[in-house]
């Protein structure tokens, strides 16, 4: 299959990588020096090659704010028996945008970024294919991510944005109180040191991506629980209420082992 990839960020160039030695790949990247790390791939600056490759499939891995740019820039050169795909953990408008594109499309979200996860090894992450997509589409990526190894899940656009909701708006808000009441420590403890090195991680990601994770209508609900639970717990420890903490410990690691 001819596959064109746009973007040579990590993602993207994680796509090759995996893609190039069974199928004719090629990367559009308008970022030429980015291009210098792909390997067994044609590398592409302009839309004229597109058209002379006629990929069979896209893959869009460009950043969330891009995205749709991204698509709307290469439509028209693109056969119109080419399925265009996504892999955005942000669905924001792509649902609307298949729908009055004439594309075939296929949206997914490998539930890993390359932030954290170890690339090499990726048997205990997970991956979404959103089911409004198309069929060949999905059987492709279903292939491809067990191959490497990943739990598959398929969710509507509606229950995609309700996971991210809850998997991502959760942790990243907690990092980003942690971060906002945090000072230097000369001698850190073990706990605050990985503490520190998930904010960092957490805030290398785009600006933009963090922005419209929290701006998920379904995020202030998750958000809401938070600050719920900080009340509770405040009032525990102004009240230096043994029992109470006692009762609120039991109940975090009973929540924590049901969710192991």
């Amino acid at each position: 299959m001819k596959i064109l990839v746009l973007g040579a960020g990590k993602m993207g160039c994680f796509f090759l990588d995996l893609l190039s030695f069974e199928h004719e790949t090629a990367v559009y990247e308008k970022k030429p020096e980015r291009l210098r790390f792909t390997f067994n791939t044609l590398r592409f600056t302009t839309m004229e090659e597109i058209e002379n490759f006629k990929p069979e499939l896209v893959i869009n891995a460009v950043t969330v704010k891009n995205t749709l740019p991204a698509f709307e820039e290469v439509l028209p050169h693109l056969p119109d028996d080419c399925i265009i795909s996504d892999i955005a953990s942000v669905k924001t408008g792509l649902k609307e945008f298949y729908t009055e594109c004439k594309h075939r499309y296929v949206s997914t979200h490998p539930m890993f970024g390359p932030t954290f996860a170890n690339l090499n090894q990726l048997s205990h992450e997970n991956a979404i294919i959103i089911s409004e997509g198309d069929y060949i589409g999905k059987i492709f990526f279903k292939d491809l991510y067990q191959r490497l190894g990943l739990s598959i899940y398929e969710y509507t656009f509606e229950e995609h944005d309700k996971t991210v909701a809850y998997s991502l708006s959760i942790p990243f808000v907690s990092t980003f109180v942690f971060s906002a009441v945090m000072k230097h420590q000369d001698a850190p403890g073990t706990t605050f040191k990985r503490h520190m090195n998930i904010a960092k991680g957490v805030l290398s990601e785009d600006d933009y991506l963090l922005q419209e994770i929290l701006f998920n209508p379904h995020t202030s609900g998750q958000v809401e629980q938070i600050r719920s639970e900080l009340k509770k717990l405040l009032d525990i420890i102004d009240n230096k209420d043994e029992h109470g903490m006692s009762e609120y410990l039991a109940k975090i690691r009973e929540n924590v082992r049901a969710n192991l």
